[in-house]
């Protein structure tokens, strides 16, 4: 069976073969694990990019949020069952590759890890604009490079530290959107002292030519708007497999992301579309949340809400290199990258995994300030169709998974997908159609977007073909190095 060794305590396994520590160690809390899948769902996108799916749906983007995150709960949900059932650093990766085949695992793992250094250097340079309009004596490059150099000593010293950091990070994000939501409702019902704001009231959703103001077919097109702003909810899984009860982690964090999104997403852009009329262009030019806070003159509202999206792209980068890290870490383990991605240090970190990963997003940031209309963009938008490919693996990985949990260990089925296999192949066809419909959207480079991360996903599944074909040598026998490492544990 394919996976990654269970994650040791410090000090109580010797290093095994090929590893100059002792694997993966349990250095996550459930405290960090519980914050992590929590904000896992909130993304800067959020925040950034909510206003253009206002702007073409209205308050209809309430149903392409609704749309999307049903389709993440499902997803989450099948995933869920996999990773509950065998935890790993490899997550959807390692299930693909037991379930599809090595070419699955291969080729989804490596797509993910480059979606992940991509979105390194987007959210670095996103947060460095921020940090030069505060202190401008400091060029943005000069921020971009601090921000990624104190982010990868982090996540270098242990798994400890990067969780301690994003639990702090994810708490902030977690309170802002809370504090945002109670006070943008008081003041949507008039019952906010102090606030007269003349714009909010739940008649926004209805009085600005209608609910859906451009159609029905705009919902369609929000959903491509706001589909990427929720990649990372898949965070969770892949920390899971170190921390001290993955299991129980795994469970948690798919059981919760119902609430999660209903809250956060849905509620929060309730709350926006009813404070203020869909079409106000104080939405456009100051962002959807900035202006809201406006609305209700709340002092300095812009440079509150610049340091909630700070927070939230120093999370993104946070999560981001561990998640690329992890994933360079199960694919050395499969034999499916460089054995040195696979070695650990005396505290459980793949430091060479992390540092080929910080040196990509590194080259990924000079691309984008070099030729940011050029090479850049071209990364962004062959690595833009990434989220729906990982989903779509789930689901057939899934689909295969089920059957082989029931016949080897049935007792591990703790979470199970709904309807099972109907809401999978529901789940399936609906992804196919999303991605249909990008090819056929030339407005907000839909079309594009698929087209080349189709043509970077062909690249990389036919390095994978080749590699089996020539027969690449596998790791030593995941499965049994996973029971080697039980037994160590519990020595």
């Amino acid at each position: 069976m394919t996976s990654q060794p269970t994650p040791t305590k410090a000090g109580n396994a010797p290093g095994r073969a090929g590893d100059s520590g002792g694997g993966l160690q349990a250095g996550l809390k459930n405290r960090h694990l519980s914050m992590i899948a929590i904000g896992g769902v909130i993304g800067a996108g959020l925040f950034v990019g909510s206003s253009s799916g206002i702007a073409t749906a209205g308050p209809g983007i309430l149903l392409s949020y609704a749309l999307v995150g049903t389709l993440v709960v499902l997803v989450m949900r099948m995933l869920g069952e996999m990773s509950a059932a065998n935890p790993t650093s490899g997550s959807f990766s390692a299930h693909a590759d037991r379930a599809l085949g090595r070419w699955a695992g291969f080729s989804i793992g490596w797509l993910y890890w480059f979606f992940w250094v991509v979105v390194l250097a987007v959210e670095a340079t996103a947060g460095a604009k921020i940090l030069q309009g505060w202190i401008p004596a400091v060029p943005q490059w000069g921020w971009a490079l601090i921000v990624m150099i104190v982010l990868t000593a982090t996540n270098l010293v242990s798994v400890g530290s990067y969780g301690e950091f994003e639990f702090w990070f994810a708490g902030i994000k977690v309170v802002a959107i809370g504090a945002f939501i109670v006070v943008g409702a008081l003041a949507v019902f008039g019952v906010l002292p102090g606030v007269h704001s003349d714009k909010a009231g739940l008649s926004n959703l209805t009085a600005h030519g209608g609910f859906l103001p451009h159609g029905p077919g705009a919902i369609l097109t929000g959903v491509l708007l706001v589909v990427f702003s929720f990649m990372g909810s898949e965070i969770a899984t892949l920390a899971a497999g170190e921390s001290e009860d993955p299991q129980r982690a795994v469970t948690k964090s798919t059981n919760s992301i119902i609430w999660r999104i209903g809250v956060f997403y849905l509620g929060s852009i309730l709350v926006v579309v009813s404070l203020l009329p869909w079409n106000d262009p104080s939405i456009k030019e100051q962002g959807s949340y900035v202006a809201a806070l406006n609305s209700l003159g709340i002092a300095h509202a812009g440079q509150i809400m610049n340091f909630i999206v700070l927070t939230s792209v120093l999370s993104c980068l946070n999560s981001g290199l561990y998640t690329a890290s992890r994933m360079a870490f199960s694919l050395g383990r499969r034999g499916d990258a460089p054995k040195a991605f696979a070695r650990t240090t005396s505290r459980g970190v793949p430091m060479a995994a992390i540092i080929a990963s910080v040196l990509f997003g590194f080259v990924a940031v000079f691309f984008n300030y070099k030729f940011p209309d050029s090479v850049f963009l071209f990364l962004v938008n062959s690595s833009g169709a990434v989220a729906l490919f990982v989903w779509l693996v789930i689901c057939f990985s899934q689909l295969r998974m089920r059957k082989i949990i029931q016949r080897e260990a049935p007792e591990k089925l703790v979470v199970k997908m709904w309807l099972y296999p109907y809401l999978t192949w529901a789940t399936a066809a609906l992804i196919v159609f999303v991605l249909g419909y990008m090819l056929t959207d030339t407005e907000h480079d839909g079309r594009e977007t698929v087209l080349l991360s189709l043509l970077v996903a062909a690249v990389v599944l036919v390095i994978a073909v080749v590699k089996q074909k020539l027969g690449g040598g596998r790791a030593a026998e995941p499965a049994a190095d996973a029971e080697q490492a039980r037994a160590e544990v519990g020595a």
